[in-house]
């Protein structure tokens, strides 16, 4: 058994170990390959920290890791099965390397009995904060129709990037100041490695402003999809778009092989489009004895 910090060359093995790692036992699905796709190359992501990562591996393949996400004070920690006498280890280096000033976070299964048994153990207790997976089968056809004059867009994630954003900070509330936004956001195209354009989708509003989008991330190996993000300009809510755009990338990844689809959410918007609840994440968190209040 070997253990060494995250570089960027092994970013793929990284991705193949969250894949194996939800291949069988879905209690990690709140951290897949996607999700850490989606995060690595997000604008807000502390690139300079990456490092810290911790990786373990055994004759060179990935068999566990502690990650955190997207700044320090929240991780993830997970092992193979076949590795499960090493969380506590995984758990006491995110402890010691990816806590903040408020300590760590980490989010387990409620029913990972082993992982709760694991994380008292070492100091940490459950707190209020909790998150829910929902999931929808995939089968059949859903119906995905966009209202007249709105048409299907599928941007590119270089040349459409200022066009993406902008919907992103519409649709994610932080106004529709378009001085402000370009005041202080910072443009940058992605070039996720696994990014499936045909999956990533757009309503264009008849004037060509992007009014809506919805993302799925599906991978070769996997029987699911995953859902992140999805988004409307506030005053083009209220007519299907997301829903049509999500029911659209659900049939085109139900083609490509997924069964299932999974977000990270407990919102009644998706339970309206057939999701359930299926699983639920308590925090536990530890706090530095040196920053206590």
């Amino acid at each position: 058994m070997e253990f060494q910090n995250y570089s960027d060359e092994r970013y793929p093995a990284l991705c193949d170990f969250l894949t194996e790692l939800n291949r069988t036992e879905r209690q990690h699905i709140n951290w897949n390959w996607a999700r850490l796709e989606w995060m690595i190359e997000h604008p807000e992501f502390d690139r300079t920290t990456r490092s810290s990562i911790g990786l373990w591996t055994d004759g060179g393949r990935i068999v566990g890791a502690a990650v955190y996400d997207m700044y320090f004070g929240e991780a993830f920690c997970g092992v193979l099965p076949a590795y499960r006498r090493l969380y506590p280890e995984v758990l006491d280096y995110a402890w010691r390397a990816l806590k903040d000033e408020a300590g760590l976070g980490i989010a387990i299964e409620d029913r990972s009995t082993e992982e709760q048994t694991a994380a008292l153990a070492a100091g940490f207790v459950p707190a209020e904060q909790t998150e829910t997976v929902m999931t929808a089968e995939l089968s059949g056809t859903l119906p995905a129709g966009l209202p007249e004059g709105v048409t299907l867009y599928e941007p590119d994630p270089v040349r459409d990037a200022e066009a993406v954003q902008w919907l992103f900070w519409q649709g994610f509330g932080h106004g529709d100041d378009r001085a402000r936004f370009e005041q202080e956001e910072k443009i940058v195209p992605q070039t996720r490695p696994h990014f499936r354009r045909n999956l990533s989708l757009a309503a264009a509003a008849p004037d060509g402003e992007l009014a809506a989008y919805s993302c799925l991330w599906f991978r070769e190996g996997t029987d699911y999809a995953y859902v992140e993000p999805v988004c409307t300009v506030p005053h083009y809510r209220k007519r299907g778009l997301a829903k049509a755009l999500l029911y659209e990338a659900m049939n085109r990844a139900a083609a490509l092989g997924a069964k299932k689809a999974y977000v990270i959410s407990d919102m009644d918007f998706y339970a309206k489009l057939g999701f359930r609840k299926e699983f639920h994440y308590t925090f536990y968190w530890k706090k530095d004895s040196e920053n206590k209040d």
